[in-house]
């Protein structure tokens, strides 16, 4: 183990050092205080093996994987792995091509924490290979057409379709989201990554390169943890913009905290979330350890609520997170009716949006993000995605959710180079 004299400087060494393979993967906690993460960074590179499945038992593939390596695992669950768990298809446009699960076991395995640096997989000498490593000096990046899948009308004409559902009891809540993306997008990952993550630094950031395809992701959210026999799930319903103006906004802060509205999402999801974790619990083990919680992130403030039970020891842990997906925040509530409505109402296929990437331990320990404020890539055909969306309940007003999707897009159209978007 070796301390760091300089942390940011190593990790960005480290990034450029493992992406000149065909699969790596970062995660970051850019040194959010956070109880449950076992680092504050950590990069895998290489591969030595890996799983690739589009459709059909992926998860007890993903099972039997473990089972045979026991080792590191970094990975991502396709949103429409829903079809396998539920009645459901995906018949919307997918300019992406993201398998629906991804695993793979690294060559390299890199952790830090408290800036000391730990060589979990390949040789101690990686340290000093990657230290005299010369990063690709930064270009400009060129300037995008990002687009809007629908426009600001027919967003509003279906979340009026929506509320309707509601009305008549199909559902209570329904996360239905909108997609900006750019064609010909000739981008730097690396280097884009790079600048999100300055311009938004949350707790479960990360970026994953598979071959051509790219998630760049500054997600403040966590879908699923592990420690021990404790799973923990900290879903985020409510957001309110940040102020230059320290004073103005400690009061937005108050507002959301004391919203009746965004406490009544937020609890919506963490019944659901308590729900899909009663599957996996030891009985009476499910509670609630924070209601409501606020917390504070560079474009953003968000109300967060953690939701934790004991493992059943009967339970193969990738039951439990099968048993969770979709995560309730990305879905809605009764659960599969809002997800045959997403299917109806949203114009593009969800793919590795909304779904989760992360990482397993040999242990069967694991931590997965929520992919949301992400930019996903195809260098092949050129195609930048990102999709906004939100909470809709009886109560939601139109025009404000679709302000709310403008300001949850605002970190990534800043990187993109779009100041203002109000098409």
């Amino acid at each position: 183990m070796k301390t760091l004299q300089n942390t940011s400087d190593f990790k960005k060494k480290a990034l450029h050092w493992a992406n000149q393979f065909d699969v790596c993967c970062l995660l970051d906690s850019n040194e959010y205080k956070d109880s449950y993460s076992e680092y504050d960074f950590i990069i895998a590179a290489g591969l030595r093996e890996d799983l690739k499945c589009f459709g059909g038992a992926a998860f007890e593939k993903l099972k039997a994987f473990y089972e045979t390596h026991q080792q590191w695992l970094f990975g991502f669950f396709s949103y429409d792995l829903k079809n396998e768990l539920e009645n459901l298809q995906s018949e919307n446009s997918d300019y992406l091509s993201f398998p629906d699960l991804y695993f793979f076991v690294p060559e390299y395995l890199i952790a830090v924490k408290h800036g000391k640096i730990e060589v979990l997989l390949g040789d101690p000498s990686l340290l000093a290979e990657i230290d005299a490593f010369k990063p690709a000096l930064s270009t400009k990046l060129p300037a995008l057409d990002v687009k809007q899948r629908i426009t600001k009308g027919q967003y509003i004409s279906k979340v009026e379709l929506l509320k309707s559902h509601i009305i008549r009891g199909d559902i209570y809540e329904v996360n239905f989201c909108q997609e900006f993306f750019a064609e010909h997008a000739a981008i730097n990952p690396v280097q884009t990554f790079e600048i999100l993550n300055q311009v938004s630094p949350t707790p479960f950031a990360g970026y994953f390169k598979f071959h051509h395809q790219y998630i760049l992701s500054a997600t403040p959210e966590r879908f699923l943890c592990k420690r021990g026999s404790k799973l923990i799930s900290q879903p985020i319903k409510g957001t309110a913009r940040r102020s230059d103006m320290p004073e103005e906004d400690e009061q937005i802060k108050t507002a959301l905290r004391n919203d009746a509205k965004e406490q009544s999402e937020n609890v919506m999801i963490v019944d659901l979330v308590r729900h899909d974790l009663t599957r996996s619990a030891v009985k009476g083990s499910v509670k609630v350890d924070e209601l409501f919680g606020i917390y504070t992130f560079p474009q953003v403030h968000q109300m967060i609520s953690t939701i934790s039970c004991e493992l059943d020891a009967n339970l193969h842990f990738i039951d439990a997170i099968k048993n969770a997906f979709p995560m309730g925040s990305m879905t809605g509530a009764p659960k599969v009716k809002a997800m045959e409505l997403i299917e109806q109402y949203e114009e593009t296929k969800r793919g590795v949006y909304s779904g989760s990437f992360g990482c397993i331990s040999p242990s069967g320990d694991f931590d997965f993000n929520v992919v949301i404020r992400s930019i996903i890539y195809n260098a092949v055909n050129q195609y930048l995605s990102f999709q906004v969306g939100g909470a809709i309940t009886y109560h939601c007003e139109p025009e404000k959710e679709y302000e709310e999707c403008l300001l949850k897009a605002s970190a990534i159209l800043k990187v993109l180079g779009v100041e203002s978007y109000q098409k």
